[in-house]
């Protein structure tokens, strides 16, 4: 082991006890004879000194700021009067017995822990950006999320299916990322943009309570809460109600914000039709903290309209998608009839004014399902050509199902207090969906494309 402690380690109980330790150089100071250097890990940050006639001083001399090098010394108490009470390792200090340099670090693009306003530059270097204490505390604090979330559904029985990154274009939403195909030219496999049909097939397949942090895709333009790829909690359940839903979400994120926060959150949550939701606050995602005088004014926004009407494409759209059940009672398939005024079983969680999750309980009758086809003008070739494989499934004993998905990157923002989903993803795209870290997207080589039968068109390309 390079190391017998991380620096979160260190403290009084190690006094008189010699340690090796790694990790970056903070600061640096020189004081005569002697050289202070903070060191830092993502534990903590230590005080160490050299004295010049210790055989590795020169080294010390010669380090830079974030460099990264080794220490072995011995823990000693600090005089008294030069305790650091911002530091939990401030009552202590190292002594530098032998000092290895990993490596030095060139001048920096900027101070680590300064605030950047040129964010293209922190996102170029985001190897560095990260070092910083505010991403540090950003990216733990996701990591811890993430795990607070996954021990919650275990708990409740929920198994974690892993779906497809390489699926099917089914364009109703947003645009796809489409992936061609080498061994068969001329089709595409499509990135995601939910695992959606995947999790209704779990359920048709017996897997009752389904739960995946599944990374998504859509080619949509970007804005603060938003990324070309993201991460969202994926929830299906079977044999439930819209009432089981929210009951085990709620109970979820009430388990989430006290071990991240140790905060306690009250539920149930308030429920808002979306009809009242329009009606007194103009929006279907209000804000409910000056009613409630709540950090965090959670809320359910229900009833929506299974369809509207697009008077661009002169037809009806779904409101959340073409799998959400109708909200009708006592009906029969055979007398199903639906218009704009049809209320849907769907619903969004809403928190701070921002919607971090929606859902609906699913379809699972074929009939039905083609009979939403119908009223969306998606033509029976079409439907079998686009969901076929789900037609077919909900005719092989589906059961009723529903389920949520919450944008679990939009979460870690409103935890955080942060003013975008960027701060909380470890290497995120600009505002222009560009990674410019690896310059990406980028161009490929002609073979490539030749191999998978695509020619670019010069006058579209832009550099």
């Amino acid at each position: 082991m390079l190391r017998t402690h991380n620096l979160g380690e260190i403290n009084e109980k190690l006094v008189g006890k010699k340690v090796k330790i790694c990790g970056w150089a903070d600061t640096i100071r020189e004081h005569g004879k002697v050289i202070f250097i903070d060191l830092r890990d993502r534990y903590g940050k230590v005080q160490c000194v050299i004295v010049k006639n210790n055989q590795d001083y020169d080294k010390a001399k010669k380090l830079s700021k974030e460099s990264c090098f080794l220490l072995e010394g011995e823990v000693n108490k600090r005089p008294k009067g030069t305790e650091n009470k911002d530091l939990k390792s401030g009552k202590v200090e190292v002594f530098i017995n032998r000092l290895e340099v990993f490596n030095t670090c060139k001048p920096l693009p900027f101070e680590i822990n300064e605030k950047i306003e040129n964010e293209d530059l922190r996102l170029k270097y985001r190897f560095l950006d990260l070092r910083s204490d505010k991403m540090q505390k950003n990216i733990i604090t996701r990591s811890e999320s993430l795990n607070a979330v996954r021990n919650f559904f275990y708990k409740e029985g929920f198994i974690e299916i892993e779906t497809p990154i390489l699926a099917k274009s089914t364009p109703e939403g947003a645009r796809d990322y489409i992936v061609p195909s080498r061994n068969f030219n001329g089709y595409f496999y499509a990135l995601p943009q939910s695992p959606q049909l995947f999790k209704q097939l779990s359920q048709i397949s017996g897997f009752d309570k389904y739960i995946q942090i599944a990374r998504c895709f859509r080619d949509e333009d970007l804005r603060s809460d938003r990324q070309p790829e993201f991460t969202q909690i994926d929830v299906e359940m079977s044999f439930i109600e819209q009432d089981d839903i929210i009951d085990v979400v709620e109970r979820m994120l009430k388990h989430l914000f006290k071990i991240v926060l140790n905060l306690d959150i009250k539920i149930p949550f308030n429920r808002i039709s979306y009809e009242k939701a329009i009606e007194k606050y103009g929006t279907d995602k209000p804000d409910l903290r000056k009613e409630t005088k709540e950090k965090f004014a959670f809320c359910w926004v229900v009833d929506f309209p299974l369809f509207e009407y697009s008077k661009e494409e002169k037809r009806y759209k779904s409101v959340h998608h073409p799998f959400t059940m109708p909200n009708v009672e006592n009906f029969t398939y055979k007398k199903l009839a639906f218009n704009e005024k049809s209320k849907s079983i769907a619903y969004d969680v809403v928190l701070n004014g921002v919607e971090i999750g929606g859902g609906s309980i699913r379809i699972h009758d074929s009939e039905i399902q083609e009979k939403v086809f119908d009223i969306l003008k998606l033509t029976k070739k079409d439907a079998r050509e686009k969901f076929g494989f789900l037609l077919d499934a909900l005719s092989y004993g589906s059961p009723p199902h529903g389920g949520i998905a919450l944008g679990f990157d939009r979460i870690v923002q409103i935890i955080l207090g942060e003013e975008s989903i960027r701060e909380t993803i470890a290497f995120p795209k600009n505002k222009e969906a560009k990674d410019v870290m690896l310059n990406s997207p980028s161009s490929v080589s002609q073979k490539q494309l030749k191999e998978i039968g695509i020619k670019i068109d010069s006058k579209k390309n832009k550099k």
